[in-house]
């Protein structure tokens, strides 16, 4: 992937501290293999509960360990590639509807973005007024892999009011290439085809039977004629993010329909 600077803001390589990178080796590993996919901006994101900041004790229990997992994996990536604009961040569970999310360890990377995620992949009740909530105290949501979740609607009205909340979307490069099974995949091809998403990350675990399936998703996009859109999702806009500025729009990719499809089309008249 010569000649593009890709920038990934969703992985879990602080070693220890929830299911991704188990230790430093697993991590140090993982970020090798994105640095050779291409990206040299990271910013790692462990899991955090929303409910947590609601107690102090928990809260400042739970990112002390996240300091210290932190501070082992920093220093290691700053002395073997001290080139490499290697950040911190949160994957915000959002298993109540009022976070204090104030702490600046909890944003990605410095910015005033914030990735958060619903749990147990459902779409709760009330989801848009709880991202206006985090609009209203000066931050951006990035709403991570919205295509894995049940409960988005065909006509994808839910993904239209959590932008128009003022939320961003970002997809996994593994939904593109069928790692989540066919309906993630046929989601984020969806909306792909109408332009919602503004970003690619990797959600890379760090762990060595798993891979961020850059190169793959680079060539799924590429087979549709995304490769202009592409550019924009893992590189352009993730850049903008690192630099705490909007995305760009994103022109929709509509996939040439596979044979079986246009079978069915014909079939169905």
């Amino acid at each position: 992937m010569s000649g593009l600077r890709l920038a990934d803001f969703h992985s879990h390589l602080v070693p220890g501290v929830d299911d991704g990178s188990r230790t430093l080796e697993d991590a140090m590993e993982g970020i090798g293999r994105m640095i050779e996919a291409g990206v040299d901006r990271i910013i790692t994101t462990p899991h955090f509960q929303g409910s947590a900041t609601k107690d102090p004790v928990r809260l400042a229990a739970e990112l002390q360990r996240m300091d210290e997992g932190w501070a082992l994996v920093q220093e290691a990536v700053q002395e073997e590639w001290p080139d490499v604009d290697f950040r911190r961040g949160h994957e915000v569970l959002l298993d109540i509807p009022d976070p204090d999310l104030s702490d600046d360890r909890l944003h990605l990377g410095g910015t005033t973005s914030i990735l958060v995620e619903w749990p147990r992949f459902q779409v709760p009740p009330g989801t848009a007024q709880v991202l206006e909530e985090i609009v209203g105290a000066g931050l951006t949501p990035v709403v991570a892999h919205p295509e894995r979740y049940s409960g988005i609607d065909a006509q994808l009205h839910v993904v239209r009011h959590w932008k128009a909340t003022g939320a961003l979307l970002q997809a996994n490069y593994g939904s593109l290439v069928g790692r989540y099974g066919p309906g993630p995949r046929a989601l984020v091809l969806r909306m792909l085809s109408e332009g919602l998403l503004d970003y690619l990350s990797t959600d890379f675990h760090g762990r060595p039977h798993l891979e961020p399936l850059i190169d793959e998703a680079r060539e799924a996009m590429v087979d549709m004629g995304g490769e202009v859109v592409f550019e924009l999702l893992a590189a352009v806009n993730p850049g903008r993010l690192f630099d705490g500025q909007p995305p760009l729009p994103v022109p929709p990719v509509v996939p040439e329909p596979t044979l079986l499809e246009r079978i069915r089309s014909w079939i169905s008249g």
